[in-house]
């Protein structure tokens, strides 16, 4: 079992760039598929944003390609999601979240973290 916890989120304006991080304990993420998921006020949870366990392939959501981008250090056991060129739709709160890599569910997943674009 892993416990996932997210940090970095905050007020920023439009344009501008935040970092969230991702820190995992309890077993190693290199073992499982991480991404990251948003939901907005009012909206359904949507995803972001995907790194795999194996060939550490990524997969963005249309939404935020070319702005965002994933990664992971295995020897921090930290996911990040550096986030460029925000939009004010871009508010959410972000979650991280973990699956075994031959599951389609996500089944690890953290509290979240308020980003807020100002316009």
């Amino acid at each position: 079992q892993v416990q996932l916890v997210e940090s970095g989120g905050g007020l920023v304006q439009a344009g501008g760039s935040l970092r969230l991080s991702c820190a995992a304990s309890g077993r190693t993420l290199m073992t499982y598929t991480m991404g990251w998921f948003r939901q907005a006020p009012g909206k359904e949870r949507e995803f972001v944003a995907a790194i795999s366990s194996i060939g550490a392939r990524t997969y963005d959501a249309d939404s935020v390609k070319g702005r965002f981008t994933i990664s992971r250090d295995g020897a921090k056991n930290t996911m990040y999601l550096q986030m460029n060129s925000l939009k004010p739709e871009d508010t959410a709160v972000y979650y991280c979240a973990a699956r075994d890599p031959f599951r389609a569910e996500y089944r690890y997943w953290g509290q979240g973290t308020q980003v807020t674009v100002s316009s």
